[in-house]
């Protein structure tokens, strides 16, 4: 009581007021819609790095089954000529890769073509994120050539 004999209203709080409450959400809302753009574009940036890793890993592999066998592996025997012995081949030192042939960054097979028709000894390529020919940034193609 003060001295006027009156109760004093107590100052101290037992929690937030709605309207902190949602002030504190529009902030981290905010926050989120900067950042997670950010993000999520440099998680497709990577992909794209991955690919191109793992088609230079691969170029690499194909080109010591050629050092030992004398050629490059047809369209047909494709990349598994890296990991199992094709039918006929006395000169196969493999396997060639350590792990099995993996899947480009986004769950498909790469492809793979010889002769090649860009001027190469074969084609690698992977058709990027939207699985199709062509296409610009995340979409493009990742290629040997």
């Amino acid at each position: 009581m003060d001295k006027y004999g009156y109760r004093r209203p107590r100052l101290e709080q037992r929690g937030f007021t709605l309207l902190e409450l949602l002030v504190v959400m529009v902030i981290i809302g905010l926050l989120a819609g900067f950042v997670a753009p950010r993000y999520f574009a440099q998680v497709g940036k990577s992909q794209v790095k991955v690919a191109r890793a793992q088609i230079d890993a691969l170029d690499k592999a194909l080109d010591q089954f050629r050092l030992d066998v004398g050629r490059y592996p047809t369209t047909e025997e494709g990349l598994q000529a890296l990991v199992a012995q094709p039918s006929g081949e006395a000169n196969w030192a493999g396997p060639y890769l350590k792990k099995g042939v993996p899947s480009d960054p986004w769950g498909r097979p790469y492809v793979y073509q010889q002769p090649s028709t860009h001027g190469g000894d074969f084609d690698l390529y992977s058709y990027g994120k939207d699985g199709k020919a062509g296409g610009t940034g995340e979409d493009a193609d990742v290629t040997n050539w």
